[in-house]
């Protein structure tokens, strides 16, 4: 299992190196899943290798919320004091975020999944 584990952290310490040697301003953490999806695609990693400690992480997921619950209660007073622009803002970015995925979900689905090539090489829906 430790092997498992230097491989997942591997590819998170990897996207901390990109972001550090790029300086470009995205999560490292998103860098490092990504690399580990796209190793796993092309088979540079094997998904037994990374198959138990995965399933520990999500099965104990509700864990590492915890310290950001506990850290939200120091800010209660701002947050009872701006509920309000908290919830608009929670609502409306939700809904954007849902129209954007449904869109683009369309338009792949268009433009990539539903085009077959018949015999002559000319594409149907």
């Amino acid at each position: 299992m430790l092997i498992q584990f230097i491989i997942i952290f591997g590819c998170l310490a990897l996207g901390e190196l990109i972001v550090w040697l790029t300086g470009i301003k995205f999560p490292s953490c998103i860098i490092g899943m990504i690399l580990l999806t796209v190793f796993l695609k092309i088979k540079l990693i094997k998904y037994e290798w990374v198959n138990k400690i995965s399933n520990f992480l999500l099965e104990n997921l509700a864990f590492f919320f915890v310290p950001p619950s506990v850290a939200l209660m120091k800010y209660f007073d701002i947050i009872k004091a701006e509920w309000l622009p908290i919830i608009l803002a929670t609502v409306v970015s939700t809904i954007v975020v849902l129209i954007a995925s449904g869109w683009t979900h369309q338009i792949f689905r268009k433009h990539f999944f539903n085009k077959k090539e018949d015999k002559n090489g000319t594409s149907e829906k």
